[in-house]
């Protein structure tokens, strides 16, 4: 059992971050608390970088402070913010560690059309699911030890291989199935979406102009 000196696990964000996001707050206070957490948590990691514990609960703060949590921080930003940045980087990775197994299909049936996106992502041609959550972690890692342009590039070329590999997936689907090839090709459809929000959100950190 812990001390009454020792919490259960160390918090990354204060008590009054985590005050700030409860209850249903005025909008431009959720959004100032969003930027202000999204610029804490990555100037945190990146000022720390060279400690490689640090930018490891970084990468696990989903499974340090939950989904819930993160989602009420920062889910309503804007994706061309820091914060709707992090948000879609945290949420890739939670999808990959629930679903390795489809992610990793669709990653080896999307990379045969769309072989650049696969280079940029840094997967294997045919990747298992623990190559999937490998790369997931890795481009969270990026963020705070690497080029945070990069990162959020090479998560956009990891979702336009996956999306390719969906849309793929909706046609073999299509035969048997109606109703879920439609679902799965809707899904292409918001995976593109969310890597080309993605790699724009690198052209402004480039520019100096996300925040």
């Amino acid at each position: 059992m812990d001390g009454p000196h020792r919490p259960r696990r160390p918090a990354i964000l204060s008590a009054a971050q985590a005050e700030a996001i409860v209850g249903d707050v005025d909008p431009a206070l959720r959004s100032e608390a969003a930027h202000t957490t999204a610029s804490a948590v990555l100037h945190r990691g990146r000022a720390g970088a060279e400690d490689p514990a640090l930018v490891a609960r970084l990468v696990a703060l989903v499974d340090e402070e939950g989904l819930d949590t993160i989602a009420t921080l920062w889910a309503q930003s804007p994706p061309d913010t820091l914060p709707g940045a992090l948000w879609r980087l945290y949420l890739l990775r939670e999808w990959v560690r629930r679903d390795p197994r489809t992610v990793a299909e669709r990653f080896r049936l999307g990379v045969v059309r769309a072989e650049v996106a696969g280079v940029v992502a840094g997967v294997a041609d045919s990747p298992g699911p623990d190559e999937v959550r490998d790369l997931a972690d890795a481009v969270l890692t990026g963020v705070y030890s690497g080029d945070l342009a990069v990162a959020l590039e090479r998560a956009g070329a990891f979702l336009r291989v996956l999306a390719t590999g969906a849309a793929i997936d909706a046609d073999g689907i299509e035969v048997d199935d109606a109703h879920l090839a439609t679902h799965v090709t809707r899904r292409a459809s918001a995976l593109l979406g969310t890597a080309e929000e993605l790699e724009a959100a690198g052209a402004l950190w480039r520019a100096g102009r996300l925040d």
